[in-house]
């Protein structure tokens, strides 16, 4: 008798550990949802030619990047943007203002990713929510007459977002990153670079380079589609100082050294000093200490130092992250600890007098 055997079933050796894989709405509709009027395009126009000014000296004004870690609430994050805009017109003469406007939380292990990865802050992450959440928030404060800045995390992302931002931001932990590198070389907007998380002022000065160079790399069109991205390159780089491992860098010493290793890159000299993170210790009670030092190095004639950022909320301190919202305190941070408005006021008005 003649047996049969059936073929054996070719095994799967794809997306074996993929629990999912949800479409999105293509940058292009969500941008026809929400899209830029004409008072929100003027501000981040006027906003990113302002900050363009004053990275290359042009423009006197010491450049303070203000705002919380994070929103988690976009409610807040209005209230905020609001009192931050008429405190931005009291010192405009000295002071340019930007909003710090972070939808996005690198994590060195695990944590709540951010607004737009899981805007509900229940672990459904619903990515759809969270982009239009994050994209109607940037419009309304455009809206407002006030710039903002952010981190772009997700190389996807700023094809949702890119077009409402004036500032962005590489962080530490991706500073050393090729794709992040590439993507700052097309982005729109002038973009600093952390230092990593252990100190080192080499792999920044390294992606300031690199993204002033154009890059062709696989991306996404508006439409959604797989796409091969070539860029022109990014002109407008900038360097942060945030500390790292190896404690606080904000010192003259450190300045000067950023300094020279900026212009033997052949790069201009343009520092933007974060008082948050490891330059305070992760303390958000020494950002203060941390400012009122850089304000006098600026003072006293450093013009290398364009400007300074700080971690601010509408209350100060930090909360732990709730799946039950009705349990979070109003205007305080569920990521890292923020100076609370009195102190921020008071900083931004000091700033304004001293210089």
């Amino acid at each position: 008798m003649n047996s049969t055997h059936s073929p054996a079933a070719t095994p799967s050796t794809s997306n074996l550990r993929i629990r999912s894989l949800e479409p999105l709405v293509p940058p292009a509709r969500l941008m026809g949802l929400l899209p830029l009027d004409e008072a929100a395009a003027a501000t981040i126009v006027a906003g990113r030619h302002a900050v363009e000014r004053v990275l290359d000296g042009e423009d006197p004004r010491l450049l303070a990047v203000v705002g919380p870690c994070s929103i988690h609430d976009v409610e807040a994050a209005r209230d905020y943007a609001t009192r931050l805009k008429a405190l931005a017109d009291r010192v405009a003469d000295r002071v340019l203002v930007v909003m710090r406007v972070y939808f996005e939380k690198p994590r060195t292990t695990v944590g709540w990713k951010g607004l737009i990865n899981d805007p509900h802050l229940d672990d459904s992450f619903d990515v759809a929510t969270g982009l239009r959440m994050a994209r109607g928030l940037l419009i309304e404060v455009a809206r407002m007459g006030l710039p903002t800045a952010t981190e772009f995390l997700e190389p996807i992302t700023p094809q949702y977002i890119a077009d409402t931002i004036v500032l962005g931001a590489i962080g530490a932990r991706t500073t050393e990153s090729p794709t992040h590198r590439q993507m700052a070389s097309g982005l729109s907007m002038p973009v600093g670079f952390k230092n990593s998380t252990d100190g080192s002022l080499q792999a920044a000065i390294d992606a300031m380079q690199a993204a002033r160079t154009p890059h062709s790399f696989l991306g996404i069109d508006n439409e959604g589609g797989t796409a091969v991205v070539s860029t022109t390159g990014n002109p407008w780089g900038v360097l942060m100082l945030r500390g790292g491992r190896s404690g606080s860098n904000y010192s003259a010493d450190v300045m000067q050294d950023a300094r020279q290793r900026l212009e033997a890159a052949g790069l201009p000299p343009r520092i933007i000093v974060d008082c948050s993170h490891a330059n305070s210790g992760k303390d958000h009670r020494r950002q203060s200490v941390v400012w009122r030092d850089v304000l006098e190095q600026r003072a006293s004639g450093d013009r290398s130092i364009v400007g300074m950022m700080l971690e601010s909320n509408i209350q100060a301190g930090s909360q732990p992250v709730q799946r039950d919202r009705s349990l979070l305190e109003y205007g305080v941070s569920i990521t890292d600890g923020c100076i609370g408005w009195d102190e921020t006021e008071s900083l931004l008005l000091e700033a304004h007098g001293r210089l």
